[in-house]
């Protein structure tokens, strides 16, 4: 194998894992707030919020990503809304990611203590302060490692936005496979980056469960 392209080409690939790791931190923001949002729809006593909430959930879970991507990115302009490249990409990402996100707080939601709703109702605490001061902060301490892991997930597919001409890890090595006309090697630095972004917030994961659970135990 030769990588004596990389001193020429290496700051494609720093740009590439740059752009990679914007992309996956909107959406895991947009995507936790989005999902947030689901899941309190979806515990919703309401009939037709429930139903709307599921309904979006499992549709986005039921189609392929890059379909969804295709409907945001070329079906918005249709309808008289242009987004750039890079924010299509993150608002197709987000959504998908919010219906997975939904699924994880709900689960987070449900697993803290029921005890706890009625102690705070007992205060006469409302449904809705309960739910912001006692419930979820408790869950998201539970479900931290869940949405830890749909960070990493997030940054594996932000490749799928390539296709739409971003400029994220994947379509600056295919780029680089166009100019040198070596398909295997740049493909090769790309794995190896995608695995020391995935690993380091693996680690990263890791160090705030520790915290979290010293924090806990006292």
């Amino acid at each position: 194998m030769d990588f004596s392209f990389l001193p020429k080409y290496y700051t494609f690939f720093l740009e590439g894992g740059k752009n990679t790791l914007i992309i996956a931190l909107f959406t895991v923001l947009f995507g936790t707030a989005l999902g947030l949002v689901l899941s309190l729809m979806k515990l919703s006593s309401n009939k037709l919020v429930k139903f709307i909430s599921t309904s979006y959930i499992e549709f986005m879970r039921g189609t392929p990503i890059l379909v969804q991507l295709y409907i945001v990115y070329y079906g918005l302009p249709v309808i008289g809304i242009e987004l750039p490249d890079i924010l299509a990409g993150i608002v197709t990402l987000s959504l998908n990611s919010g219906a997975y996100v939904a699924e994880v707080i709900r689960a987070g939601i449900n697993a803290v203590d029921k005890g706890q709703t009625e102690a705070a109702r007992s205060l006469g605490m409302s449904n809705s302060l309960t739910m912001k001061e006692i419930i979820i902060p408790q869950a998201f301490k539970n479900i931290l490692p869940a949405l830890g892991n749909e960070f990493i997930t997030i940054i594996k597919e932000s490749s799928i936005v390539s296709v739409i001409g971003i400029h994220e890890l994947m379509y600056k090595a295919n780029t680089v496979r166009g100019n040198i006309f070596r398909p295997f090697e740049p493909l090769i630095i790309v794995a190896l980056m995608y695995f020391i972004l995935t690993f380091t917030c693996s680690k990263l994961l890791g160090i705030a469960e520790g915290r979290l659970k010293r924090v806990d135990s006292h």
